[in-house]
């Protein structure tokens, strides 16, 4: 039966732990699906530090966008994070954010067609202060679009405060 569950937070707030102990508790073998992109030598061992923290038991995907070429169906799948994702097809769209959500609200539709249990992490960056850069802003307006997209269409919705997950949905 298909799920959809979203996890959304600040900056360290607790967010892809929670979500780790979720997928752990309701499989044995959990899909990890990472749609970050390497962009310097520090960040890339960040990652590897990650893989080896979460350990044998989870399936390792690395899919920057295309989250429908994966054919997940009856598993357990973690996406961290909807705000990499989103910056992905944002920059490769040229910061147009009409073009660039509306290619990301396809592929979401697409990848959550299937009969699955998903569980996305997203960061609330519209939260702060409101930036004097205009990329960032339009980024910000974006991301936040797509995480209101993703929880109209989530069954369950946690918001981590300082490690404390707050059920809002």
């Amino acid at each position: 039966m298909k799920r959809i569950i979203l996890i959304t937070g600040g900056a360290r707030s607790g967010k892809s732990s929670q979500a780790e102990k979720l997928a752990l508790s309701l499989s044995p073998n959990p899909v990890y699906l990472a749609t970050a992109r390497i962009w310097d030598e520090e960040f890339r061992q960040r990652v590897i530090r990650h893989k080896q923290q979460r350990g044998p038991e989870w399936t390792n995907i690395e899919e920057d966008k295309q989250l429908s070429r994966h054919q997940l169906s009856g598993r357990i799948i973690l996406i961290d994070c909807v705000t990499l994702w989103c910056t992905n097809f944002f920059f490769d769209l040229k910061a147009d954010i009409q073009q660039a959500l509306s290619a990301i609200q396809r592929e979401f539709d697409l990848f959550t067609e299937q009969d699955a249990t998903f569980i996305f992490v997203t960061n609330e960056i519209g939260m702060g202060a409101t930036s004097d850069n205009e990329i960032q802003r339009k980024f910000t307006d974006m991301q936040g679009w797509m995480n209101q997209y993703i929880a109209t269409r989530a069954d369950e919705v946690w918001f981590m405060v300082s490690g404390i997950p707050l059920r809002i949905k």
